[in-house]
């Protein structure tokens, strides 16, 4: 039998942690040979989760359509990341920023409740998740979720 030390907490998703003191194989560089499956929306989308990804060579964004509807851009349209970036309240860009960097130079997931201003001027809660994608031991792209939660926030009993 071979003992097991706890896993640190100091992250929500210690994969790599996780992996190399499990005795599981290989399971890291099996991940890293993953491709993303097709980008489509449902079932998510039912639910009112939309789907995100960032191609960090050049910060191009591919969204679902729970995604637009939650920014307030019409379906399709090409978004910019600093465009996107930009209508984060402040507080909430600087956190998104900061476990955006972390997420890249540690490989790391994270979640975040952040707000955003539309184009409109609504003010929205959006509950962000963020996963990387690794190839080759270096992260290539970010995907994750991103979830209207302004309900919790300014609803009944908020």
């Amino acid at each position: 039998m071979v003992a097991v030390s706890p896993l640190p907490l100091t992250h929500s998703w210690p994969l790599y942690e996780a992996t190399l003191r499990l005795p599981l194989g290989n399971l890291v560089a099996a991940l890293d040979d993953v491709q993303p499956p097709p980008f489509y929306p449902d079932p998510f989308a039912q639910m009112g989760i939309g789907i995100w990804q960032c191609d960090l060579k050049d910060n191009s964004l591919n969204w679902t359509a729970p995604v637009y509807e939650l920014f307030g851009f019409p379906e399709g349209e090409p978004i910019e990341r600093p465009l996107a970036a930009s209508l984060y309240l402040p507080d909430s860009r600087i956190a998104m920023e900061e476990l955006r960097a972390y997420a890249i130079r540690h490989r790391r997931g994270f979640t975040l409740d952040a707000q955003i201003r539309r184009p409109d001027g609504d003010v929205r809660w959006m509950r962000l998740s963020a996963i990387p994608v690794i190839e080759g031991r270096q992260v290539v792209r970010l995907c994750g979720t991103k979830q209207d939660v302004t309900q919790e926030y300014d609803g009944p009993g908020a």
